[in-house]
């Protein structure tokens, strides 16, 4: 398993959801959505980042992600590791823009450098090696962290402890049901320790 090529939400209203993606963010077949009515309440145990160059790219994904319908989780701010914001969209999904860089070098871009699919591990050591056993190769891990290195993949695959996932998110850890998020690959269908579903690409 080498490359995740997209991400499909599962949403009540498609027609909507991809209005929304389109105005906010514009990552063509990278995020698809479908229908579904899977019962979920509260976190849903992921969140997508988007990482881009600089600050002013950042503060522009927000907005128009904003002025699209999501709600702001995290205004966006200047921190030790760089610059970032969190909103969450109209049918739940949780998105976070960020840089490392501190000041602009240009001006402000809708270019993506990076989508990351950060997933809640009950179990972080369990799940590493659930997907090392399936061909992935750990980049960084430490503590309840851990980042896979897929350099050709179109998306790139993280995970994180709940709670500290739903920290770093704004929101409460609390939650249940469907993850309403399948994972587009090669290496599917299959599902995980955490229960998120991989399907064949």
């Amino acid at each position: 398993m080498t490359s995740i090529d997209s991400v499909t939400l599962e949403v009540q209203d498609p027609a909507a959801a991809a209005d929304f993606y389109d105005a906010a963010f514009g990552l063509g077949e990278l995020v698809r959505v479908r229908a579904a009515d899977a019962p979920t309440t509260g976190f849903r145990g992921y969140t997508l980042s988007l990482v881009v160059s600089q600050p002013s790219t950042v503060s522009s994904l927000i907005d128009s992600a904003v002025a699209a319908g999501a709600t702001t989780l995290k205004p966006v701010q200047k921190s030790l590791w760089g610059y970032g914001g969190v909103v969450q969209a109209p049918d739940g999904a949780i998105w976070k823009a960020a840089t490392s860089a501190k000041k602009d070098t240009g001006p402000a871009t809708r270019e993506i450098e990076k989508l990351v699919l950060l997933m809640a591990a009950a179990d972080v050591t369990a799940s590493k090696k659930f997907y090392v056993d399936r061909g992935l190769t750990v980049g960084k891990s430490f503590g309840k962290y851990v980042e896979f290195n897929m350099p050709s993949s179109p998306v790139q695959l993280g995970l994180y402890a709940r709670r500290a996932l739903a920290k770093d998110a704004g929101v409460a850890p609390d939650g249940g049901g469907s993850h309403r998020i399948a994972i587009g690959s090669p290496a599917g269908p299959f599902t995980d320790p955490d229960g998120f579903a991989w399907e064949a690409a």
